[in-house]
């Protein structure tokens, strides 16, 4: 298999479309190629390309910043001497001063599969400021490490921020590329944008399923998507970022493991297999205790399950995170009934809107759990029709 920023340093032809402009990249610490050289220093090194500015998202160019809502700082490239503009800083979109530093936009970003990755919001305002600015946009595709399947509900109208920037729904199972393709239609943006395909890609392939093991390492792609486990977990354990129970941050499996010290939760895996096994299958989930050194529960034991989709029995198709997370915080509704379960600190810049539904793109889920009365049932119906809708409306910009 084949990056797209390989392609890029390996085609003449390509790297002459380029040659007397002005080249900006956005990327991050996982924008490296098959040899591990980060794209940045790749590219200054070719005699064709001139790069003239870069451009970081959350968490940084070089990954410099551990959690949300911690803004990076423009800066001066010390190595290579040019400037590196925040996108999680002052502003989350580009100034017209950023915009007037290059004439082409590399984007060259590892998603991880899942519409609430800022990075998928930053390609989208990039590619807006770019369809006004007459500015080329390339984007160099990446694997999606969850791969193709789709679970979730759509984004709903009136919900969207900075974690949700259009109606995707949350396991998308689309590239980077793709996305980009997506965007352009659906925002209808007149732009110049090429996306520079991978080859030999095969997102349905075992054992990867999305990202190709013994090719390319993993370099995490924000400072707590620290495994390909992580990135096949993270449509589901994203949502505990909205509550009061502990995703991990503060530990070495962030986003793998949910807890809380006052949870008993044999009792709560005791109503999840009760409720709904179907929802957990495809996955080891393995009781566990953990003590976070920061944010939520720090320096407190807690106990909690870890989600494991790195072994023998992992069943790609039968994974479902999403509902095995609803059925998580069903259950433990169902077992501690004036538990506060969801947590009202501001999310991402958003003050007014509760976390839980921003993350999960509308109030459904959090009335789902809520009520007493609801089923899995009901919540597999509304499921469903989203997910079906979601495959016929990506299927004309997937490329591989």
């Amino acid at each position: 298999m084949k990056l797209g920023i390989d392609t890029l340093l390996e085609n003449r032809e390509m790297r002459r479309q380029l040659a007397g402009r002005r080249v900006a990249l956005l990327g991050h610490p996982a924008s490296v190629t098959k040899n591990c050289c980060h794209s940045l220093d790749a590219l200054m090194e070719c005699p064709e390309i001139r790069v003239a500015s870069a451009f970081g998202p959350q968490h940084g160019m070089r990954g410099d910043k551990q959690d949300n809502m911690i803004e990076s700082e423009d800066y001066m490239d010390p190595r290579h001497h040019i400037p590196v503009f925040s996108l999680y800083g002052e502003v989350r979109y580009p100034t017209d001063t950023m915009m007037a530093t290059f004439d082409v936009l590399l984007i060259d970003l590892q998603d991880i599969g899942t519409r609430i990755y800022t990075y998928v919001t930053t390609l989208a305002y990039m590619l807006e400021a770019c369809a006004r600015h007459q500015k080329s946009l390339w984007v160099l595709d990446r694997p999606n490490p969850a791969g193709r399947p789709i679970e979730g509900t759509i984004l709903e109208e009136g919900w969207e921020s900075f974690i949700g920037v259009g109606p995707l729904i949350m396991r998308h199972g689309m590239t980077l590329g793709e996305l980009a393709r997506w965007f352009v239609a659906v925002k209808h943006l007149d732009l110049d944008v090429q996306i520079i395909p991978m080859t030999d890609y095969q997102p349905d392939a075992a054992p990867g399923y999305g990202w190709p093991l013994h090719e390319l390492p993993w370099v995490n792609p924000s400072p707590n998507a620290s495994s390909l486990n992580m990135a096949r977990c993270f449509s589901g354990t994203v949502l505990f970022e909205g509550t009061t129970l502990s995703e991990g941050r503060g530990t070495t499996t962030s986003l793998e493991v949910i807890g809380a010290p006052d949870l008993d939760f044999d009792v709560v895996l005791k109503r999840m297999e009760t409720l709904q096994p179907q929802w957990l299958k495809g996955c080891f989930i393995r009781r566990c205790a953990f003590e976070p050194t920061f944010q939520k529960h720090a320096g407190k034991l807690c106990a909690g399950i870890q989600i494991h989709t790195d072994h023998h029995a992992y069943r790609h198709e039968q994974f479902q995170p999403y509902r095995l997370a609803a059925m998580l915080l069903k259950s433990i509704r169902l077992e501690y009934p004036e538990y506060p379960i969801w947590h009202t600190l501001p999310y991402e810049y958003e003050t007014e809107k509760l976390a839980i539904d921003l993350l999960s793109g509308g109030t459904f889920l959090r009335e789902w759990v809520d009520d007493a009365a609801s089923e899995p049932a009901d919540f597999d119906v509304r499921l469903r029709r989203d997910e079906q809708a979601w495959a016929q409306l990506r299927q004309p910009y997937v490329l591989y």
